[in-house]
């Protein structure tokens, strides 16, 4: 299944860096009767994931905030150590970003978002996407066609749409 606007997310869990170590977390959980942004990156640490797509969201947490939005969510296929890293180096986690890992890439292939990059050592990863969630409900969705362009799935894409 791909996902499509006006489809509802399927059931999965993520994994976040708690007190005591990693801690599943049921994305039903996270938006029940919520508002949430949920972008996806293809790699922590990668060029355009680290000098764009992160802090875009940064940059517009309080905007989008003002607009209701009540959670946004940095999803990658990497494990939840990388990803808690990664929100201090970066400043998302200061900034109140979430950093989930879909360390197996079940999430990201039951939405059709995964795909293979061998020249660069990228397996298994995620498309770069945005989408805005609401009650579970996929009401706007920016999907960029290439892994190494953030244009129409940044904060300010975002934010613009809504």
């Amino acid at each position: 299944m791909t996902i499509t606007l006006g489809g509802n997310l399927p059931e999965a869990m993520l994994i976040r860096l708690g007190d005591n170590g990693p801690e599943e977390v049921s994305l039903s959980s996270l938006t029940k009767g919520r508002k949430i942004v949920l972008f996806a990156v293809p790699g922590a640490y990668t060029p355009t994931c680290h000098s764009a797509h992160v802090p875009s969201f940064i940059r517009t947490k309080d905007a989008l905030t003002a607009k209701g939005v009540d959670e946004i969510i940095c999803v990658s296929v990497n494990d939840p150590f990388v990803m808690k890293s990664w929100g201090e180096s970066t400043g998302a986690d200061k900034a109140g970003l979430s950093m989930l890992a879909d360390g197996t890439g079940a999430f990201t292939k039951s939405i059709g978002m995964d795909f293979d990059a061998p020249p660069v050592g990228l397996m298994g990863r995620s498309k770069r996407y945005a989408m805005l969630v609401e009650d579970g409900k996929v009401t706007l969705l920016h999907a960029e066609e290439s892994p190494g362009v953030c244009e129409i799935s940044g904060g300010e894409a975002m934010l613009a749409a809504m």
